[in-house]
């Protein structure tokens, strides 16, 4: 009985299953290999960024086995998406660190609880997503929209890098209400002084990180639906894409500056997204072709800016 129940059109002891691998992935990450709070190198973070992608494709793998072409299509063409948004993600979390100063050992810890708290963020996203377009078609137009909004407005916007966390409506809200010691104390979100419990910067800085993502989550999330609209697909393909952040997060901050026209791509995959769920009713564009499409985007993107480094670096 347990066995065949199903969630989601999928049985219930294949989510159990991957929630465990996830699970047990995590605590290996942070219970092993990042117990010591330090500064990860470029090299270590780019040797756990190869790490979660090759665990993303035998998962891949996986899914075009066990559920065929068209779903392991839809798998690989979700991770790429949510692996292109995230990048801007990250760009802010390095904004975020710097205007908070907060030490690049510790960077780690905030990083893993920010992606605990945004798997559980996703799972609701995600099922409260699919839930409504199931039920209220239009809305599938509405996310378009927002795609295609999205991506003209990154395009438009200039200092993408730059965090006015003191003028934040959150920040002053927590420093408000929430009693909180006047510097860090090492790794800790919480600390036992004079009777009482306080948070430190930390836990701050946690919580602005979470809220960025919850607003990313407003364009990566309906971006994968446009390309599967089975939740199994959706999920396990964003999960997979945020587990590779806190790697990627590193390797970014090291070669960041290298990729000028990044922001170009990303733009034109959002609106490509965008105008795919708009007009998914009346043409289904082959999952191929969104593939090819995000793929010569990002191939396009690191293409030109390896030809603009070289040709500055002759200047």
């Amino acid at each position: 009985m347990f066995m065949t129940a199903m969630w989601g059109g999928h049985p219930l002891i294949q989510w159990i299953g991957f929630s465990v691998l996830v699970m047990a992935m995590l605590a290996i990450d942070l219970g092993f290999f990042h117990k010591k709070a330090h500064a990860e190198s470029l090299k270590e973070a780019g040797l756990w960024s190869l790490v979660w992608i090759s665990t993303a494709l035998v998962f891949n793998a996986w899914v075009f086995h066990s559920f065929g072409h068209q779903k392991g299509m839809e798998f690989l063409a979700g991770y790429l998406i949510e692996k292109a948004l995230s990048v801007d993600n990250l760009f802010v979390f390095i904004a975020i660190f710097s205007f908070f100063a907060v030490e690049p050992r510790y960077q780690h810890r905030v990083l893993f609880w920010g992606i605990l708290g945004a798997l559980a963020l996703r799972a609701v996203f995600i099922f409260a997503g699919l839930a409504l377009i199931e039920r209220f078609q239009w809305i599938s137009y509405l996310l378009g929209l927002l795609l295609i909004y999205s991506g003209v407005k990154f395009l438009k916007e200039e200092n993408e890098g730059e965090m006015q966390a003191d003028e934040s409506a959150l920040v002053k809200l927590f420093r408000k209400f929430i009693p909180m010691t006047a510097d860090y104390r090492g790794q800790s979100f919480f600390v036992h002084e004079k009777g009482r419990f306080l948070a430190t910067p930390l836990l701050l800085v946690l919580v602005v990180v979470e809220f960025t993502d919850v607003v990313f989550a407003l364009d990566s999330v309906p971006a994968v639906m446009a390309v599967s609209r089975d939740p199994f697909v959706v999920y396990t393909s964003n999960v997979f894409a945020i587990l590779g952040l806190r790697a990627l997060y590193f390797v970014l901050a090291g070669i960041m500056p290298m990729f000028v026209y990044l922001k170009q791509a990303l733009c034109a995959i959002l609106v490509f997204v965008g105008i795919k769920m708009i007009v998914h009713h009346y043409w289904n564009i082959p999952i191929s072709l969104s593939l090819g499409f995000i793929a010569s985007c990002l191939i396009l993107a690191i293409g030109l800016s390896m030809l603009h480094n070289n040709r500055k670096a002759s200047l």
